[in-house]
């Protein structure tokens, strides 16, 4: 039985969206690398599923490494292919033993990056004001680096989901798991402002989400980032911020201050510790630095 490339894909898709639970973004980016390897396919002649055998998937990756792909990226291409085939052979009893026998590529020993402490507070300090673009992106910072949170995760917070008579905040990350991250006063107090201050008088139009743009409309991830840029060049700090760095930073200033790896892994949603613990890495290099930098006989 032949199957059809495209209604295989659509009915794979389907899958990882509405029964896996899959986050947006890995489904935009598994059709996409399954389009880029259906591609390839075509390019060798082989144009039905059940013919792709071991060579085509050592071929194919071959093909990515010569293009010169990032290690991530590899990796999550034939996360994508296996979890394709996999699908295939649980539906359609295809053999999908050619990309099972692949090793992801080893990752590429970068370790996270974050802000100093002295850095966050030059941050914070030259972005106060009162007016309303500054009491949003305040809040905005504070609410990052206070909980973790991805920036999606912070996209998709609506007003109900904070809690200020507890300071606790609602998060529906990866797999849809639901966790709840504490926070401190002065996310309270900034969190407090900006919603008495800026977020009503900035509504034009009706929806419940807690960040608005400034018009009044729900405040998207390309504009977190944005926005972050924006209050580093006014903190006339150089280089590039991402929302992830804040990420970092709040795990790497826990783990600096006592605070153990279980509790951090809870905090930041990571299903595995082995996530978590690339941060150990981070902190032991401050360490290192710091001595180096301190001590006479260094």
């Amino acid at each position: 039985m032949e199957i059809q490339k495209i209604q295989a894909l659509n009915d794979f898709i389907a899958y990882i969206k509405l029964e896996k639970n899959y986050a947006s973004s890995t489904v935009l980016n598994y059709e996409k690398d399954l389009y880029y390897f259906f591609e390839f396919l075509k390019q060798e002649g082989v144009e039905d599923l059940e013919r792709v055998a071991y060579l085509h998937a050592r071929l194919y990756v071959t093909q990515l490494y010569d293009e010169q792909k990032a290690r991530a990226t590899i990796s999550r291409k034939i996360s994508a292919i296996r979890s394709f085939f996999r699908f295939l052979n649980k539906e359609y009893q295809l053999d999908d033993a050619a990309f099972q026998a692949l090793y992801h590529p080893k990752k590429e020993s970068r370790l996270p990056r974050f802000f100093y402490e002295e850095e966050l507070t030059n941050l914070f300090e030259r972005n106060e004001g009162d007016d309303v673009k500054s009491l949003r992106n305040i809040a905005l910072l504070e609410l990052l680096y206070a909980t973790g949170i991805r920036v999606s995760e912070l996209t998709s917070l609506t007003v109900k989901d904070v809690d200020l008579s507890l300071d606790i905040v609602r998060v529906m990350g990866k797999g849809r798991k639901e966790r709840y991250v504490p926070f401190g006063h002065y996310a309270h107090e900034a969190i407090v402002r900006y919603i008495n201050e800026v977020r009503t008088p900035l509504m034009n139009q009706p929806h419940s989400k807690l960040f608005v743009n400034m018009r009044g409309g729900e405040l998207t991830s390309r504009g977190v980032r944005y926005i972050l840029n924006e209050m580093l060049k006014k903190a006339e700090m150089h280089g590039v911020i991402y929302p992830h760095m804040l990420r970092h930073t709040f795990a790497t200033h826990l783990l600096n201050n006592g605070a153990d790896l279980r509790t951090v892994q809870e905090l930041l949603g990571h299903s595995s510790l082995s996530s978590t613990q690339i941060y150990t890495h981070v902190t032991k290099e401050h360490l290192r630095n710091t001595y180096m930098n301190a001590h006479p006989r260094a």
